[in-house]
């Protein structure tokens, strides 16, 4: 019997990471019906990864009442992975575009409700929480989620207020006597896959803001107000945030819970082969199927794909990346321990039309793919 272990990452804006996982799981067994199959979808932070990790390791999903990115209540949820120690919690859940769909506002937007998950799963017995950073409404350098937990800002007057991207100038003052002493000996973990600082040109509100409803002059005051955050960090908490590599990710929180949590940015393909134990999955394994929406130069940066054939390299073990996308760059995933990249594209026409039959192409390229094993597996004798 031969091993296969299935951890493709989500297909941006056609497949979710669990859909590309089902098909290449179909596909394999179609040809290899006595294989045994590891599957586990990848999270990457954003929508879907508290259900990834639930799908990949067991657990339980609970529901928690929280405040929304719009000041008004939602039923939030994180992910209680199977050592009941563990918790998985997907801002997005609390503080995600959907939330806020028809009435984007970066500046009013709060990521107070991911600081009720937070502390809802460590009342419940998490000692380590994995936080997903993405898909976020919020431009509030993660101040509402640190307020939640106990963190008070003050402005000049010294009142204590709940900043938001719009309000993060009025802010005077830090103080983190009243955070919540449920925090101490809590590790936690913020998946991020992306390295942008804090503010200027490539910075959190640059970049991200637009997508959460600013105009052009909406951006350069959340990037101001963020700036202005950070030069109150520094004094009153003594970090230096502004250039942190990731600093911007989910429109400022990543700095945010660096600074107010103590929480430590990690990529989250490491976070999660970390999570489910990967290393002790390879022994015997026949091969990993893995993949993307797209491989390119960028891909070396750290994201599922690489970060997947990194770990592998020193094992041995086959890593086949299955992609909708080669663009240049991508043969250096070769040097990183990729064996084979197969394109999903297989009519080389533009991403708005491909997207339109990504799951049958899938499919046919997933075919072809074990078409060819049988091919060699047969001439080897096996």
């Amino acid at each position: 019997m031969s091993k296969w272990i299935l951890m493709p990452d989500s297909f941006k804006g056609t497949m979710s990471s669990l859909e590309v996982c089902e098909a290449m799981r179909r596909a394999l067994l179609r040809h290899v019906p006595d294989a045994e199959v590891i599957s586990i979808p990848v999270a990457d932070g954003g929508e879907g990864s508290v259900e990834a990790f639930l799908t990949a390791m067991g657990g339980r999903r609970v529901e928690v009442p929280c405040t929304g990115p719009d000041l008004q209540p939602v039923t939030g949820f994180y992910g209680l992975l199977p050592d009941g120690r563990t918790a998985v919690v997907e801002m997005a859940a609390a503080a995600g575009l959907p939330l806020m769909e028809g009435r984007l506002c970066a500046e009013g937007a709060t990521t107070y409700g991911v600081g009720e998950l937070i502390l809802a799963a460590i009342q419940n017995g998490a000692r380590r929480i994995i936080l997903g950073l993405g898909g976020s409404a919020t431009n509030d350098g993660g101040c509402g989620c640190a307020a939640a937990l106990g963190v008070r800002f003050l402005d000049s007057s010294g009142t204590a207020y709940v900043p938001v991207g719009g309000t993060l100038d009025h802010l005077d003052r830090i103080d983190l006597s009243c955070r919540s002493p449920l925090l101490e000996g809590v590790e936690l973990v913020a998946m991020c896959d992306v390295d942008n600082p804090l503010c200027g040109p490539h910075g959190a509100s640059a970049v991200f803001g637009p997508q959460k409803g600013a105009d052009d002059a909406a951006v350069a005051r959340l990037d101001r107000n963020l700036h202005h955050l950070a030069a109150v960090i520094r004094r009153d908490i003594g970090q230096d945030i502004l250039e942190l590599p990731g600093a911007g990710a989910a429109g400022g929180m990543g700095g945010g819970a660096v600074a107010f949590l103590g929480c430590r940015l990690q990529m989250g393909i490491e976070t999660v082969l970390d999570t489910i134990g990967f290393d002790t999955l390879l022994p015997g394994t026949t091969a990993i199927l893995t993949g993307e929406g797209r491989i390119d130069g960028q891909s070396l940066r750290g994201k599922v794909v690489i970060g997947i054939a990194r770990r592998v390299r020193a094992a041995g073990v086959p890593v086949i990346a299955v992609v909708g996308d080669v663009a240049p760059g991508a043969e250096a995933a070769y040097q990183e321990g990729v064996t084979a990249i197969v394109s999903t594209n297989r009519r080389a026409v533009p991403w708005e039309i491909a997207r339109q039959t990504a799951r049958e192409d899938l499919a046919a390229a997933l075919e072809d793919l074990f078409r060819l094993y049988d091919a060699f597996h047969a001439d080897s004798g096996g």
